[in-house]
């Protein structure tokens, strides 16, 4: 049965007539079936991020410039499946990481809680916090994989793995299980802000958009013009930690396991800023909106649609 309330916040009412473990699975699939479009434009994110790392502007090589340069440049040096690389622990981590943040995020707007003031955002960010948790070793494998590739166009640090469960092993054996973990300092913060302002936008831009009924209320043009707002949020909170998130995870270890290069999440935004300069912090900005955007967009388009066809009684009393 459908929860009803006098006048729930706006976008939550959808969210109480699915269930929490249906919007686990719809969350999930949503988001992996965008990561296979999206993840190129990782790929070439994650260079970015990784070149001149702690070196001055002008002072290093730049084998990648620019979105269309960068994407060209990956093909030529590792064919055009380098464009995927990272594609399965890509999928892994949006499994795990979204699977979690939407049953999450569905508990909370059963308990009313994202009808308070402020509840969609502190939903989203724990919510987000919990799944990234979750997800951690995923993007761990998923950053390292990413940033592989041959000695001419190498940026970071070069970690030779074979495979997702090969480094998976790999880290295990070198490191035990809290090596699998490292890193998430900085995954955790990255995407709270990011699921905060990716859920509560696009709650409201839906909204937004009903009460201006510019489209129909049932056009699949709603969901998607939440998205595209939603995006413009997400990116722009969300990069400064991206960044820090990709070097954490890619960085070097010594033989207990501490990172070589930054010992956390203020550490590393403190060197990146003293040595990079602060435009440093938005380095791949480019394709992390076009990654994020599109990414945001199929997602949360995806997500809403497959809601719509198992949520029970839709338009039964309209």
């Amino acid at each position: 049965m459908p929860l009803t309330r006098a006048q729930p916040a706006a976008g939550t009412e959808d969210m109480e007539t699915v269930a929490p473990a249906v919007d686990l699975v719809l969350g999930a699939s949503a988001c992996c079936l965008a990561c296979i479009f999206t993840n190129p434009l990782e790929v070439v994110k994650t260079r970015l991020q990784l070149q001149g790392e702690l070196q001055a502007p002008g002072t290093y090589h730049r084998p990648y410039r620019g979105l269309v340069a960068s994407v060209a440049a990956v093909a030529r040096a590792d064919g055009l499946g380098g464009l995927q690389k990272g594609l399965a622990a890509s999928l892994l981590y949006q499994g795990l990481m979204n699977s979690v943040r939407f049953y999450c995020y569905s508990l909370a707007c059963q308990a009313g809680l994202t009808q308070q003031p402020g509840g969609t955002v502190v939903a989203g960010a724990v919510a987000g916090a919990l799944g990234a948790f979750v997800g951690s070793p995923a993007y761990l494998v998923k950053t390292q994989l990413q940033a592989q590739t041959v000695a001419g166009m190498a940026v970071g640090h070069q970690h030779h793995h074979q495979n997702v469960l090969g480094a998976l092993e790999t880290i295990w054996q070198q490191q035990g299980l809290a090596g699998l973990w490292r890193g998430v300092g900085g995954a955790v913060p990255r995407v709270m802000v990011g699921s905060a302002a990716q859920l509560a936008t696009f709650a409201s831009a839906k909204a937004w958009v009903h009460e201006r009924q510019w489209l129909p209320e049932d056009s699949w043009m709603v969901a998607l013009a939440g998205g595209m707002i939603s995006s413009v949020a997400v990116v722009a909170v969300m990069t400064p930690f991206d960044v820090v998130s990709t070097r954490l995870y890619n960085q070097p270890v010594d033989g207990a396991g501490r990172g070589r290069l930054y010992s956390g999440l203020a550490d590393c935004l403190v060197k990146i800023w003293r040595q990079e300069g602060p435009l440093a912090l938005y380095k791949g900005l480019g394709p992390a909106y076009l990654r994020l955007g599109p990414h945001t967009i199929l997602s949360m388009f995806l997500w809403d649609e497959l809601r719509k066809l198992v949520r029970p009684g839709r338009r039964q009393d309209t």
